[in-house]
């Protein structure tokens, strides 16, 4: 989130950030595979894989969230207070709490295709 005078320098800046943030984490293999609560302060925003074609379903800081991450086709809901800066707080511990599929079948000791067949 950025801070400054005018209202699109602040954005300008709070979107170069979350770029950087983003580049660190790589969301490439996250399929969104599973439903995710992301908690901060008394924001909480659900994050709900959704079929394909679908797009984002998502409110104004949530939607830019994802737009940022270059995640489509999933449904969100804000749920507690409308505090943007504690909504985008909420969406990041959220999107870091994904699990990536590869992963969570290594710690299964399953195959990604069983895995995958299991959640349709």
């Amino acid at each position: 989130m950025g801070k400054a005078a005018r209202s699109a320098h602040g954005h300008q800046e709070g979107y170069r950030a979350g770029e950087k943030e983003f580049d660190q984490a790589e969301f490439e293999g996250y399929l969104d595979p599973h439903q995710v609560l992301g908690r901060y302060g008394s924001a909480q925003v659900l994050l709900k894989p959704a079929s394909e074609g679908t797009g984002v379903i998502a409110g104004g800081p949530v939607r830019k969230v994802m737009q940022v991450a270059g995640i489509t086709n999933v449904l969100t809901k804000s749920l507690g207070t409308s505090n943007p800066h504690n909504v985008v707080k909420a969406t990041f511990a959220a999107l870091l709490s994904l699990k990536d599929v590869g992963h969570v079948a290594e710690m299964r000791s399953k195959t990604i295709e069983r895995n995958q067949r299991q959640a349709a």
